[in-house]
């Protein structure tokens, strides 16, 4: 069935509830009539971070499961506190250039759609950023200096164990300058930067200092142009995991575009409409995710372009643009690949990541043409917000439930839910219920077993089915049972824009 968006370019934007149920009913086989409580699963969202927390636990800490862990991070190496942060998916490692990127999202989330969401979530959200924040502070606290990495990989992956237990060797990866690190530097500064936004109406000595060390990492990251993964002493370390593989250009940019939107810099815009095709913003435009940030880039630049009529900045619209035709799959320029079910799919593993980013970029770039009384051309057909927005909720609404498999892929949302999910800490029982240590080994037994995980990893998104729609509820398939935060933190945003008023 064709979906006629011109049509939809026609419809008044202000009555969305009417909007999305019509669209649901005679455009999109990809909507279901099912209704979902929106707002509970923004709750799970943010409460999903609680699971992942490294260090020293709060006293208000609600998934009461966890207890402290990696007290020790930073010590015996460099007699350095790199306590806190948060463990990047199932295993017990902290990678900082996901978890920059995590923290990007989640205060994009709140800059975005924060408005929208109950106070009480709203002040959640902001606890699951400081708590990023703080660690990244860290990270970046010795002048030209970065923390990229707390834990061995290779060791860790090789044990199945609590966070809590854990006696791998909590190797620490750091690069100097004048070696380069622009990727984790200049994501890290875009964290920074945009929580510094998040907090600025409520703690403006806090954002201030974000703000600030933002403007000095960015400098590291620029000054000294390189990947940290071609470093010798972080490579074995952080790849394959998180090895740079699209280049850190896009990085620079992204830094550089979010400390524009946060400090006014006038020399923040000269960086990005100079460097724009030198960087290669045209560049691979149609990915967005932990590694590859062109089409996030395009639609954040995007924002000065429509409201401030930036002819400047227009080559960044047009990728913009370019990117969301491809969603569209009557548009001619359609190439994003969906499962028979309705859902975003690209090779690769952990393929709800995706679903998440795009779904965000989605509504945010459908908020910005909103405002700006725009639509996006896309030859063949005209493309509303509405008719971005109706993807992005096909999208949020087949995570909650609405797919083949009858399955919300977000653990303890809705009747049926993942029960064996990869991760060490839902898996094994908590220190509560059994006090004694779990060696390296001795978590196989549980790594191994058939029943549910005893601890529930609420608001956990896992990595999703297959193209074709097939999920087993397989601890052992990690590129499909595992969750991670960067999954999850875009998915803050989106549950908040469909839990708000329509």
């Amino acid at each position: 069935m064709k979906f006629h968006y011109v049509l939809l370019f026609l419809l008044h934007h202000h009555h969305r509830q009417q909007f999305f149920l019509f669209v649901s009913l005679v455009f999109s086989p990809l909507v279901r009539c099912g209704h979902h409580d929106y707002s509970d699963a923004l709750s799970k969202s943010i409460l999903f971070f609680e699971g992942q927390r490294s260090g020293v636990l709060p006293r208000d800490q609600r998934m009461k499961w966890r207890e402290d862990s990696g007290l020790s991070d930073g010590r015996s190496m460099y007699s350095m506190d790199l306590t806190g942060g948060y463990f990047d998916a199932g295993d017990n490692v902290k990678f900082g250039f996901p978890m920059a990127f995590t923290t990007t999202m989640l205060a994009w989330s709140v800059i975005e759609f924060g408005e929208l969401m109950p106070p009480s979530e709203l002040r959640n959200a902001l606890v699951a950023i400081r708590w990023g924040t703080d660690y990244l502070l860290k990270t970046v606290s010795q002048p030209n200096r970065i923390f990229v990495q707390v834990g061995d990989p290779y060791k860790d992956h090789n044990c199945w164990e609590r966070p809590e237990d854990m006696d791998t060797a909590r190797t620490v990866y750091a690069v100097d300058a004048p070696n380069p690190a622009s990727e984790v530097a200049a994501e890290t500064a875009a964290a920074l930067a945009a929580s510094s936004m998040a907090f600025r109406s409520v703690d403006p000595g806090y954002a201030q200092t974000l703000l600030r060390n933002s403007v000095r990492v960015f400098q590291y990251a620029d000054n000294f142009r390189g990947a940290y993964s071609d470093n010798s002493n972080v490579r074995d370390g952080a790849c394959p995991f998180y090895c740079d593989f699209s280049g850190y250009q896009d990085e620079l940019l992204l830094g550089a575009a979010w400390l524009r939107r946060a400090s006014q810099d006038n020399s923040y815009l000269n960086y990005i409409e100079i460097n724009g095709k030198t960087l290669g913003a045209d560049d691979n435009i149609n990915e967005f995710g932990w590694d590859n940030k062109h089409a996030g880039l395009n639609v954040l630049v995007s924002k000065e372009a429509l409201e401030g009529n930036m002819y400047s900045l227009q080559s960044y619209k047009v990728s913009a643009d370019s990117f969301m035709c491809t969603l569209i799959p009557d548009s001619s320029s359609s190439h994003i690949d969906y499962t028979p079910g309705g859902l975003i799919y690209k090779p690769g593993g952990s393929n709800l990541q995706h679903a998440t980013t795009i779904s965000f970029l989605l509504l945010v770039y459908a908020n910005y043409l909103d405002r700006t009384s725009k639509t996006v051309n896309c030859g063949n057909l005209i493309a509303s917000p509405l008719s971005l927005r109706t993807i992005a909720k096909n999208q949020a609404d087949y995570i909650l439930g609405d797919n083949p498999m009858g399955l919300s892929y977000m653990v303890g949302y809705g009747n049926r839910f993942p029960q064996r999910i990869h991760h060490r800490g839902s898996s094994l029982p908590s220190v509560k219920d059994h006090p004694q240590f779990i060696a390296c080994k001795e978590g196989s037994t549980y790594f191994n077993s058939t029943n549910p995980n005893p601890n529930v990893l609420v608001g956990a998104i896992v990595g999703g089915p297959g193209e074709d729609d097939v999920y087993d509820d397989d601890r052992a398939d990690f590129r499909k049972s595992e969750p991670t935060t960067y999954i999850n933190a875009p998915f803050v945003g989106v549950l908040a824009y469909f839990a708000g008023p329509f």
